[in-house]
């Protein structure tokens, strides 16, 4: 598929599919923005900056839109209200652009590190272990051999759920007794899968916020535990977040990144809810790449993101 992968008709009907909800909210809020009016004036661009706040793109990054939508305008000196769509694509995609200038590779391209090792992060509930589940199996599905480190140990439910999508998706998980030293989970899962030429190692890792200082300090331990093992690992620490939350999404990235040096972002349950906004908005305030946005139950709803691809398909554009 190459770098850029080819975005392919079943993976667009998947996006359109697990973005309905979403995009039919921003529509109906941009349509109302627009109602009766032939131009975009600054009546316009008021409504146009309501409608984006209420579809959780958040304050900052929707007054960033607006400044870019004016300063097209002014350009190109006359507007209709039928070209809004096409210049917010156009603004909206080049904001995430140059945040994150690199379009994320897809699962079938040759990983940066052997084993390419993943940290994953987040509070419990948003979908972190069906994320790691559904990343195995998309790494194996694209021929790479996987490993998984259940170094959530305080939660036995954490634990067993991971097992159950080794064995699902057929790939081998390393775990110790609950209440196991996180940090010991993830030096095993690592030395194993160096042994047998593993290419990617995924570490599930407790989601819990209850201490910013307790957090920090687990997650730099299993850091520098997981260095003797590979000298430079972790490759990305991915941070989940939930995008049915809304802002409190963007509150739980604010303490994460605060706690860790994360790396990338994977937005889960965008299917079930009217907040898609939120991944443009955690995406440009937190300058952290969003790499996977999931759309479903099923193993293959786990995208990687395209921004263009995003953002036409929230706003109902075609190619």
């Amino acid at each position: 598929m190459g770098f850029f992968g080819l975005f392919s008709k079943e993976k667009q009907e998947t996006l359109d599919k697990g973005l309905e909800k979403s995009k039919d909210s921003v529509l109906s809020k941009i349509s109302r923005a627009i109602a009766g009016k032939t131009t975009v004036d600054d009546d316009v661009l008021d409504d146009l900056e309501e409608a984006l706040i209420t579809s959780d793109v958040g304050v900052e990054t929707t007054l960033r839109i607006i400044e870019r939508v004016q300063a097209r305008v002014a350009r190109d000196k006359y507007l209709n209200t039928s070209e809004l769509n096409n210049i917010l694509v156009d603004e909206v995609s080049s904001l995430l652009q140059e945040n994150n200038a690199q379009e994320v590779p897809d699962f079938d391209a040759p990983l940066p590190a052997k084993p390419y090792v993943i940290m994953v992060v987040g509070v419990n509930g948003v979908g972190k272990t069906t994320t790691i589940g559904k990343l195995a199996h998309q790494f194996k599905q694209a021929g790479k051999k996987v490993y998984l480190g259940a170094a959530d140990t305080f939660r036995a439910a954490a634990v067993n759920q991971l097992c159950i999508w080794g064995e699902r998706v057929g790939v081998p998980v390393i775990k110790q007794e609950q209440g196991s030293d996180p940090a010991s989970v993830a030096y095993d899962t690592l030395s194993s899968a160096k042994a047998n030429d593993a290419d990617v190692v995924l570490i599930d890792t407790a989601g819990r916020l209850h201490n910013k200082i307790n957090l920090m300090n687990e997650l730099t331990k299993i850091k520098n535990v997981m260095q003797k093992v590979v000298p430079d690992a972790p490759h990305d620490v991915m941070l989940v977040l939930d995008g049915s939350t809304g802002q409190n999404a963007f509150e739980q990235a604010k303490q994460f990144t605060k706690a860790t040096q994360v790396s990338s972002l994977a937005i889960t349950k965008l299917d079930g809810t009217a907040k898609g906004g939120v991944v443009i908005g955690i995406s440009d305030q937190f300058k952290i790449p969003v790499k996977y946005i999931g759309l479903g139950e099923k193993m293959e709803d786990l995208q990687v993101f395209h921004k263009e691809q995003f953002v036409r398909s929230l706003l109902k554009l075609g190619d």
